[in-house]
């Protein structure tokens, strides 16, 4: 009706984080956050629960703009964090290798490293099994083609929920040792970066495996590298 007022909430997206310290380090480059997320398996997830700070490691998965977590419909701070629509945070760091100066002040690593705050949003039912799907094959591609199906019991006591990464903030150290022809320092004292790389190890049976069982394929892959650059969409 004409003349008459109407109050319109608008919701704004949040302000670009900022790093304080050493903001140089900072990048914005999705295609280095998305690079991050698909190598690694394991985040911390942090919540406020009733006053106090509480940080639990779990393993994730990137499905496009969101990361992917689950735990127990029993309970859980991460469930209940998202019930009361609360703002978490969620880490993720690969440490690249160690840089050694000539003081240990100026000694420092190689990391990626990404947090990503925002509230958890519990994945509908109609996509829950597609979402426990794509963590599985993060962690452990091909595997589900190799077990039984997962039962209605099972499914029932997971629950998986959806983090958006709308509001990251990405921090990088990919560089040498600091030095300067001029820096005073005793050049004869080895300076330089000692990379860390990771390899999968020989895989080890369970117990009740019988010994002619075949290691099988998605162990294979895994422990050859063959899924090494495996990525989701």
């Amino acid at each position: 009706m004409y003349g008459e007022t109407r109050s319109v909430t608008i919701i704004e997206s949040p302000a670009p984080r900022r790093i304080r310290r050493l903001a140089e380090r900072q990048t914005t480059d999705r295609s280095a956050l998305f690079e991050l997320l698909d190598t690694e398996l394991v985040g911390h997830l942090a919540a406020v629960v009733d006053g106090m700070p509480v940080v639990v490691p779990m393993g994730f998965a990137r499905d496009g703009e969101h990361v992917l977590v689950h735990g127990s419909t029993g309970g859980g701070f991460a469930l209940r964090a998202a019930a009361e629509h609360a703002t978490v945070a969620f880490a993720v760091t690969a440490l690249d290798g160690l840089v050694y100066a000539r003081s240990l002040f100026d000694s420092s690593m190689n990391y990626r490293s990404a947090v990503a705050y925002g509230v958890l949003e519990p994945v509908a039912d109609d996509e829950a099994e597609a979402a426990l799907l794509a963590l599985a094959e993060r962690l452990m591609p091909g595997r589900s083609a190799e077990v039984r199906p997962t039962s209605r019991k099972e499914r029932a006591s997971t629950r998986v929920l959806r983090l958006p990464l709308d509001d990251v903030v990405m921090k990088v150290r990919a560089a040498g040792a600091s030095e300067a022809v001029d820096d005073g320092e005793d050049h004869s004292v080895w300076a330089g970066v000692v990379p860390l790389a990771r390899a999968w190890g020989e895989p080890v049976p369970s117990v009740l495996t019988p010994a002619q069982t075949p290691v099988p394929g998605s162990v294979i892959a895994l422990t050859t590298g063959a899924t090494r650059d495996h990525r989701l969409s």
